[in-house]
């Protein structure tokens, strides 16, 4: 009997053709789920548990999101304890087996990536000191080559939780990975006006971007990754970009601008409010377009 015709019979029977479950992905920032999104595409059902508007350091932990990692199939998180203070109590909430730490349910991206700026102390006793980064710096998504990593990285676990779908994932891969590659050598195309370009960042969140356009980063306003700036400090830096001519200072969309404008004013240099993350506004929807927002971002 052809397939059409036994689609046919069941309708009359008052049957529906079973289609497959999708896998249920959940992420902790909207970046994350856009590159699922593009490994998994049609096999998947992502829920990011942030907004890319938000800082993800301190999502609220609501319980609305222990029913989602409840539900989840595979957790996809940044690491690098940048969700170390809202996560690990709502996975555990969860009763989610599969999603736990060892469990082909739980990935921590940051296994993909080359980290930068480990510190040499030891990490308590940075975290005593407020510093939220004392694993290494966290903010390594928006670097394309990291960005591809990951997905890779998520191949591989959306394979291990759902064999049957090995070839399709591979396939996804394959060609985000030839649709990044055009994209990247636009980008650098585009940046190429900012290599060497002084700089200076709020948060420690634009390390991995300095390094990949060959922006010059020479100080941050925040003194430790989590810790306000003091006056001495602030005072310090402005004399500092005064000296060595910084151009640009960094921030995320999502921080206070007041104390940036004021040290970019004050330092001779002009304030680029970046987004971070896929969903910082309506018009960033997928790892593409956060892209292409930062690189007009920088150059405006």
């Amino acid at each position: 009997m052809k397939m059409s015709a036994l689609v046919f019979l069941w309708a009359w029977l008052g049957f529906q053709p079973v289609a497959w479950a999708k896998v249920r992905v959940v992420t902790t920032i909207e970046t994350l789920a856009a590159l699922a999104r593009e490994v998994g595409r049609e096999r998947v059902e992502v829920r990011s548990l942030s907004h890319g508007y938000e800082d993800p350091h301190v999502v609220q932990a609501k319980p609305s999101l222990v029913v989602t990692l409840n539900r989840a199939d595979l957790l996809v998180y940044v690491g690098l304890d940048l969700e170390a203070g809202w996560l690990p109590p709502l996975v555990l909430q969860s009763r989610n087996g599969k999603i736990q730490r060892g469990q082909p349910g739980h990935l921590d991206c940051s296994t993909a990536v080359k980290v930068e700026d480990v510190p040499s102390a030891p990490a308590d006793q940075l975290r005593a000191l407020g510093d939220v980064h004392p694993l290494g710096n966290p903010h390594y998504w928006i670097l394309p080559r990291n960005a591809l990593a990951v997905a890779k990285r998520m191949a591989e676990s959306l394979t291990e939780v759902d064999p049957s779908g090995a070839d399709a994932y591979q396939k996804n891969l394959a060609d985000f990975a030839r649709r990044l590659a055009a994209r990247q050598t636009e980008w650098e195309r585009r940046a190429a006006p900012l290599r060497g370009v002084k700089i200076v960042s709020y948060h420690k969140s634009w390390s991995y971007l300095a390094g990949w356009l060959g922006l010059q980063e020479l100080g941050y306003i925040e003194p430790k990754p989590g810790v306000p700036s003091s006056t001495q400090h602030t005072a310090q830096l402005i004399g500092l970009m005064k000296k060595q001519g910084v151009k640009l200072v960094l921030e995320e969309s999502f921080y206070p601008h007041n104390l940036a404008k004021l040290v970019a004013d004050k330092g001779g240099a002009r304030l680029a409010v970046l987004p971070s993350d896929v969903g910082a506004t309506p018009a960033i929807r997928d790892y593409f377009e956060l892209g292409d927002a930062v690189i007009t971002g920088l150059l405006e």
